[in-house]
């Protein structure tokens, strides 16, 4: 069975479903390939879930010693983290509420079972 490299990144401050956008474009394709495709996405959460799958390559390299071209994204999920609520303050003396939505976002690589 082949091991999983799990890593973690929380409180993002993207919604999660302007997250999830970027996470469908990675999930399944190989690590190195899945970066190369986030450098050109012009999303905010681009950034974020780059540097997620880089550190989930190095935890690979360094604590497995597995090569990060056999490496691919097995999972990737973007859940919803906690929802800070601002007010603004509207026309004739009433509040409009505001939230501030963040998720948490997790991703879990494989190595490429040779067949």
């Amino acid at each position: 069975m082949a091991q999983d490299i799990r890593a973690k990144v929380s409180h993002i401050q993207v919604s999660p479903q302007k997250a999830r956008l970027v996470v469908d474009l990675v999930r399944g394709k190989d690590a190195v390939d899945a970066l190369e495709t986030l450098q050109f996405v012009t999303k905010k959460a681009a950034q974020p879930v780059s540097k997620l799958i880089s550190s989930a390559i190095a935890n690979a390299e360094n604590n497995f010693g597995l090569n990060r071209y056999d490496l691919y994204v097995h999972h990737i999920v973007a859940d919803e983290g906690p929802t800070r609520k601002w007010r603004r303050f509207g026309a004739r003396g009433r509040v409009k509420p505001r939230l501030r939505r963040s998720s948490h976002i997790s991703v879990i690589l494989r190595e490429r079972e040779l067949d």
